[in-house]
């Protein structure tokens, strides 16, 4: 299973870790995700989805389906 947000697309970023001496070494910076269960009341049941905490509280605003509705994503895309 890939480290990727189902509703965001956020995936991890590589940069480089630099020490007090000024030496490089590559690092990873993964997303943080969760796996929920949000409850959606049109459906009236709840879906299991992976997604970042990012896009969590931006469901938590908006509603389930209003947030795939603007990314332009369907129920069946993002269900795991």
């Amino acid at each position: 299973m890939s480290r990727r947000c189902s509703l965001t697309g956020k995936s991890p970023l590589v940069g480089n870790h630099v020490s007090h001496s000024k030496r490089a070494v590559k690092r990873v910076q993964k997303p943080n995700l969760k796996k929920k269960r949000i409850y959606v009341p049109e459906l009236g049941r709840f879906v299991r989805v992976r997604l970042s905490t990012r896009a969590l509280r931006t469901v938590n605003k908006k509603g389930f389906l209003a947030f795939l509705k603007d990314e332009g994503l369907s129920l069946k895309q993002v269900t795991s």
